[in-house]
């Protein structure tokens, strides 16, 4: 059964529940999940859910991919998909394809996301979108091997174990490292 709007909104008052200082800022999905918004269609211009994997290595450090489009350096992740059941397997089915890491390498940290991060995605002519905004579901994951097999050329170049201390969002930085002690 693919993600439902339920699934999206329990997992996202779940995380709240946890992040309550994170409600201004998520405020704008709540009210999206009231509409007739499909946030699990990349065609949901207002906004549309996406998940992410933090994969923690053996040494600490955390897996990063670098965007072919944006051109950045990121965590592993990406759209849902319709054989997604739930946003934690949508965000280890992107952490697999963009690397070839097997799934049977990774365990969950938990079920609930480690962060959600709302943000702009730029105007995609090629593609016919306009500018939008992603709702990142990002969870935490680990691995005892570090070994990356195949990446997903198409929308990867690179990947790189980087400190912790690299990521850019201070919040999820800040919730990984508690989240490692």
């Amino acid at each position: 059964m693919p993600i439902s709007k339920d699934h999206i909104r329990t997992t996202l008052n779940g995380y709240l529940g946890v992040h309550p200082e994170d409600k201004p800022g998520l405020a704008p999905v709540l009210a999206l999940l009231n509409t007739d918004a499909d946030l699990t269609s990349r065609k949901e211009f207002r906004a549309h859910a996406t998940a992410g994997a933090a994969l923690v290595g053996p040494d600490a450090r955390v897996l990063h991919i670098h965007h072919l489009a944006l051109d950045k350096w990121l965590l592993p992740g990406g759209h849902l998909e319709p054989e997604d059941t739930t946003l934690q397997a949508a965000a280890l089915r992107e952490l697999c394809e963009e690397t070839g890491i097997s799934s049977m390498s990774v365990t969950p940290a938990g079920s609930a996301p480690i962060d959600i991060d709302v943000h702009p995605i730029p105007a995609n002519g090629a593609k016919g979108e306009p500018d939008h905004q992603h709702v990142d579901f990002r969870f935490l994951f680990r691995t005892e091997n570090a070994d990356i097999s195949t990446l997903q050329t198409e929308e990867v170049t690179a990947a790189a174990w980087l400190g912790v201390d690299t990521i850019t969002s201070r919040k999820l930085s800040r919730r990984l490292m508690n989240a490692l002690r």
